[in-house]
């Protein structure tokens, strides 16, 4: 702790539902009898759906649902936009962990959301990378979910689409538990003691699949390096480091930092949630156009690139300060392909991660964090997001994964 700096450092809880896993299954029994290899989705309640239906629902968006349930005669008086009348009850609804190339990044939560509300039985996930890796991810954010879910590997999702194209029938069984429990968050302070500060948080949680060495380890080890390089830098005003729980599951811990911070004395948040996985930074300024000046400043003054994109999304640990008050910015990394690569499966393994990109995005994490510290940020105008997310489609997929905030109504 010396080494680094940082001072005050202390570890608190925070109530966490805690999700455990037992055994699972999954078999085709129509038209065939075959077992095929899936993992429980955390949160999924315990339960068993026997010979249901297969439905194949592409990418999952609520537009696939509509057009699935309308191709099986079970929706009655629909017409024009999509309605909350398409009725898949009773099947086992099939998704794929990809979004359509024209469009906008569909969460899993938003695809179990519309399955749920279609009245599926059961939810089966699977995913649309090689390399026999089923994919896992909360189905809600802190609480137990409706239906049993599972995920399963492209190679087994071809062929469970193959059974559903062929009036196919599953059985699905989970058995899991989700009890009271505790999540713990670290946190540790830099530079003068002002009155304001920047906020720096990163998620030292993953799934129980893998070590998670790229979601978040990169992240928590980017925001390490960046905390031994903010101890010899001039700072204007304090810094607030953290390493947060429960991102996986709901933002819980980033949650619990959130609501015991004065946010109108916190400058900006930085949230190191996917950076130091791949070559180049990326940024994302959800909503404020002000952070895009820094970090080209930023991108300028250490001759290195940053790919700064204009996104807004509510599934990561900024989302509790932003719909708070306070400007938040994530750091990620340019990935090869869309989507999370190996993160969320048994690949997300240390032997992915590169040091050489840690160290550089530490020091790109820093100077950023140096300038924020420095320069005031617009804080962001509630009615603005509102508007931002509805406007870009995201309205009914977060309502539908249960995160549009209530008073927005």
């Amino acid at each position: 702790r010396s080494r680094r700096g940082a001072r005050g450092v202390t570890t608190t809880e925070f109530d966490l539902p805690v999700w455990r896993r037992g055994d699972c299954s999954l078999a085709v029994t129509e038209p065939a009898r075959r077992e095929f290899e899936a993992f429980a989705l955390p949160y999924s309640p315990p339960g068993r759906v026997e010979s249901a239906p297969l439905v194949d629902v592409g990418h999952g968006t609520k537009e696939d649902v509509q057009r699935v349930a309308e191709e099986l005669d079970v929706v009655e008086g629909v017409s024009g936009d999509l309605s909350d009348d398409a009725d898949l009850s009773d099947t086992v609804v099939l998704a794929s962990t990809d979004s359509p190339a024209d469009g906008r990044f569909v969460h899993r939560m938003e695809k179990y959301g519309y399955a749920v509300d279609a009245g599926a039985a059961g939810f089966i996930f699977y995913n649309h990378r090689d390399g026999q890796l089923p994919p896992t991810g909360a189905l809600r954010f802190g609480r137990e979910a409706e239906i049993p879910a599972v995920g399963v590997s492209k190679e087994s999702g071809e062929w469970l689409r193959e059974y559903a194209d062929r009036d196919g029938r599953v059985t699905l069984s989970v058995d899991a538990a989700t009890d009271p429990g505790t999540g713990t968050n670290t946190t540790g302070v830099l530079g003068p003691e002002t009155n304001d500060e920047v906020v720096v948080l990163a998620h030292h949680d993953a799934h129980d699949v893998a070590e998670g060495a790229l979601d978040n380890g990169c992240g928590v080890a980017t925001l390490v390096a960046a905390a031994r390089v903010l101890a010899d830098l001039d700072l204007d005003s304090r810094v607030r480091l953290a390493t947060v729980g429960a991102e996986e599951v709901g933002l819980l811990g980033s949650t619990a930092v959130a609501t015991g911070l004065d946010l109108e004395s916190v400058r900006a948040v930085v949230n190191v949630d996917g950076a130091g996985r791949y070559r180049t930074l990326r940024a994302f300024t959800h909503g404020t156009d002000a952070f895009a000046d820094v970090l080209d400043d930023v991108s300028d003054r250490a001759n290195r690139p940053i790919a700064v994109e204009d996104v807004l999304h509510p599934y990561s640990d900024h989302w509790p300060f932003l719909r708070r008050g306070a400007p938040a910015t994530q750091l990620h990394s340019v990935t090869p392909d869309r989507g999370r690569g190996w993160g969320h499966t048994t690949a997300d393994t240390r032997d992915k991660a590169d040091s050489r990109n840690i160290r550089e995005h530490g020091m790109l994490t820093a100077l950023l964090v140096q300038e924020l510290a420095a320069r005031d940020v617009p804080r962001p105008d509630d009615d603005a997001l509102r508007e931002t997310l509805a406007d870009a489609g995201m309205r009914p997929g977060m309502e539908a994964a249960d995160v549009w905030p209530a008073h927005w109504d």
